[in-house]
C-alpha cells in the first residue's frame, strides 16, 4: 500500500522550506537500514521545538496526518526489536526528555509499536484528542450513487447555486493536474480567491505554491477552479495519493456567498475524484465543521502521543504536570455531569 500523501518525502521537503519562518533542524531516525541508492527505506522525521525542551514530530499547523516516510510494507517489515532501537536512538537526541507527535492516525499499526518500544525504553506515554477527520469511503455506483445519499438540502443547495450561476452568466468549471503553464495560471487564480475570501493570510506565503507546484511535478495536484467569465469565484486544492483524495484548501470570493461557487466547485472535484480517479476514499482532513458531516459519511479522530522519559529530571517533570493536567480535566468532567438529569 502508497504511504499516505502526508507521509512522503516530498511533503516534508516542501514543509520544511516553505512552512516554518525559517527552516527547522530535522532530525531523521531510520527506521530500516538504508537501501540500495543511500537513502534510508523507512524514516522518521523529528524536530526540536523552540525552546529545546521537547523533541516534536516535523510537523505544524499546515500537517493534517503525521507519520514516518514509508510504505505500509515497509513498516510491515520493522520487527519488534528494530523498533526498541529507534526508541533508544531518539533518546539520544537533544531535547528528547520530552517527545511529542501529533497529528496521528490512532489505528496504525507503526504507532503502537513505537509506543510500546518508548515505554520498554523507560519513557511514560500516553495520547491525546488532536481533531476530529471527517471522510467518505467510496461507494458502488461512483458519483451518483454517492450524490443520491446526500442530504438533500445540500443536493438542493447545488442545484440553486447552478440555476443561479447561470442567470449570471457563462461560467465552467476547471481541473488542473500536472499542465505546468496552466498550472501557474490556476495558481494565480487561486491565490486571487484566497486574498478576497474570509480566510486570514497565510502565515507563510510560500508554502501553499511550493505545495501546488509539488504536487504537480509528483502527479497529486487537483486544482479546482470556478470560472464565471474570466473571474475566478472559488478555487479548491485537492491531493489525489494511493487511492485517496485529501481535500487540502478550499475558498470562495466575498460577495457571491448566494451563488454557492465553494459547493458546485466541490461536487464537481467529488465527481471527479470517484469517477475518474478512482479513489477509494475522499478526506476532509482536520476540523469538526458542521458542513462536512452533509458531504462525509464517516468520521474518526486523530490523536497526538507524548511520551516522557522517567530517568531524566525534565521527562519527570513534564509526566507530574501531564498527569495532573489529566486529573483537573477529570475532575471538571465529573461535575459537569453531576447536574440534575
Amino acid at each position: 500500500m502508497a504511504a499516505d500523501i502526508f507521509q512522503t518525502q516530498a511533503w516534508f521537503d516542501n514543509l520544511r522550506a516553505h512552512g516554518f519562518e525559517s527552516p527547522p533542524q530535522v532530525h531523521s531516525v531510520a527506521l530500516l537500514a538504508d537501501g540500495a541508492d543511500g537513502a534510508a527505506a523507512a524514516q522518521l522525521h523529528l524536530m526540536p521545538w523552540a525552546d529545546g525542551g521537547v523533541l516534536g514530530s516535523l510537523s505544524n499547523y499546515y500537517s493534517c496526518l503525521y507519520g514516518p516516510v514509508a510504505s505500509q510494507g515497509t513498516l510491515d517489515a520493522v520487527s519488534p526489536p528494530r523498533w526498541r532501537e529507534v526508541a533508544r536512538s531518539i533518546r539520544r537526541l537533544p531535547g528528547s526528555a520530552v517527545v511529542r507527535l501529533q497529528p496521528l492516525d490512532a489505528q496504525a499499526d507503526w504507532l503502537s509499536r513505537l509506543e510500546h518500544a518508548l515505554r520498554a525504553s523507560g519513557y511514560f506515554t500516553d495520547r491525546y484528542f488532536c481533531f476530529g477527520n471527517w471522510y467518505q469511503p467510496a461507494v458502488a455506483g461512483g458519483f451518483d450513487a454517492y450524490w443520491a445519499a446526500r442530504p438533500s438540502a445540500l443536493r438542493h443547495s447545488v442545484e440553486r447555486g447552478r440555476k443561479r450561476l447561470d442567470k449570471c452568466g457563462p461560467w465552467r468549471t476547471e481541473i488542473v493536474a500536472n499542465d505546468p503553464e496552466r498550472v501557474e495560471l490556476v495558481l494565480d487564480a487561486y491565490q486571487r480567491v484566497y486574498a478576497q475570501s474570509w480566510k486570514a493570510p497565510e502565515p507563510c506565503p510560500g508554502f501553499m505554491p511550493g505545495l501546488i507546484r509539488t504536487a504537480a511535478r509528483q502527479g497529486w495536484l487537483r486544482l479546482g477552479v470556478l470560472w464565471l467569465g474570466d473571474e475566478p469565484l472559488a478555487a479548491q486544492v485537492w491531493l489525489v495519493h494511493g487511492g485517496k483524495a485529501s481535500i487540502y484548501k478550499l475558498a470562495y470570493a466575498r460577495g457571491h456567498e448566494k451563488l454557492s461557487a465553494g459547493s458546485v466547485l466541490t461536487t464537481a472535484l467529488m465527481r471527479h475524484a470517484l469517477d475518474v480517479d478512482g479513489v477509494e476514499e475522499i478526506d476532509y482532513l482536520s476540523g469538526d465543521d458542521a458542513y462536512k458531516a452533509d458531504w462525509m459519511a464517516a468520521r474518526r479522530e486523530r490523536v497526538g502521543l507524548v511520551a516522557f522519559d522517567l530517568r531524566r529530571w525534565r521527562g519527570l517533570l513534564g509526566a507530574a504536570r501531564h498527569a495532573a493536567g489529566r486529573l483537573r480535566t477529570a475532575g471538571k468532567t465529573r461535575q459537569a455531569g453531576d447536574g440534575p438529569s
